[in-house]
């Protein structure tokens, strides 16, 4: 299969690996994109998590929090410029999308664009986002949006950057006060900030871990030939620990403490109010993240490069 300038641009946003390591990745894989991804990890050249790509969709999240902290809602819509995106006519249109959100039933985007609009019973939502289209004249996009119903706690909201990225984070307790609020806020920081993917490592999936370990030991095995294979077990757990550490909430290093982890942090909250206090769930949207926009003449520049 031909290499193009594109395939490699695309392996190197995901990767980021070299761009002669990315091309020599396609070749030997026959330019099949997840195996040359394995490829580059096995010989160390990228890193555990293919990153999203370039995040350049514009756009805003939306979070709303009713009923004392039981019901919250998180939205992203997109449009087509950061010029939009700070519009107070957008800003309004998304604001009363997260507050239907909040009422809806809807678990899918396209059931709830057939709904009615909460502000005009006349139109569904999906009239009512062409109108906004209309009036602003650039394409917009409710690309995706959570409820979470909090039964036993409550939920805390974040927006980060004017809205680049939102969280949502629920918090199992039966104390909803000033000292568990802020906390809950706390940890929405650390999950804007930090990105886990998981609360704790029981949620991992085991096919999830086995991969990653076979990842891991091709990955030892290329750097580490000769020596024993007990110390390169060791070696490939240890490198295994560390990065489960980083995917799940509770075991990460708590940015406002760097003697805590987050469970630590909680721990110590729980104490101070006199009840158990415990992670539920959390949800974090990033505005854009996995839609790229296309880079003009980043392939011809891929493409001279690699012809020098």
């Amino acid at each position: 299969m031909a290499i193009t300038a594109a395939m490699v641009k695309d392996l190197r946003d995901m990767t980021g690996a070299g761009m002669m390591d990315c091309k020599k990745a396609l070749a030997a894989t026959d330019g099949d994109m997840d195996k040359a991804v394995e490829f580059l990890r096995e010989k160390g050249l990228a890193a555990a998590e293919k990153k999203a790509g370039r995040i350049a969709a514009e756009g805003v999240c939306e979070t709303a929090v009713a009923e004392g902290g039981k019901v919250a809602a998180i939205v992203e819509v997109n449009s087509e410029t950061d010029f939009v995106a700070k519009n107070e006519t957008f800003r309004n249109f998304v604001t009363a999308v997260v507050n239907q959100v909040i009422t809806s039933d809807s678990t899918d985007t396209e059931s709830f664009l057939a709904e009615k609009w909460s502000l005009d019973s006349s139109k569904t939502v999906k009239e009512e986002l062409s109108s906004q289209i209309a009036v602003i004249g650039e394409n917009m996009n409710i690309r995706r949006f959570q409820k979470v119903v909090a039964e036993n706690g409550f939920v805390e909201s974040y927006i980060h950057g004017g809205g680049r990225i939102g969280v949502l984070v629920e918090l199992e307790t039966s104390v909803n006060n000033e000292v568990t609020r802020e906390a809950a806020k706390n940890v929405a920081m650390q999950i804007a900030a930090i990105a886990p993917k998981y609360v704790q490592r029981t949620e991992i999936p085991a096919d999830y871990i086995e991969h990653e370990r076979e990842i891991l030991k091709a990955q030892a095995m290329n750097e580490n030939t000769g020596k024993p294979e007990n110390i390169i077990e060791k070696m490939i757990e240890g490198r295994l620990n560390k990065e489960l550490k980083e995917i799940c909430l509770v075991d990460q290093v708590y940015v406002k403490d760097g003697d805590l982890t987050v469970q630590k942090y909680i721990d110590s909250v729980a104490k101070e109010v006199g009840a158990p206090v415990a992670i539920k769930s959390f949800v974090r949207f990033e505005t854009g993240e996995g839609i790229e926009k296309k880079t003009e003449n980043f392939a011809e520049e891929v493409a001279k490069q690699m012809g020098n």
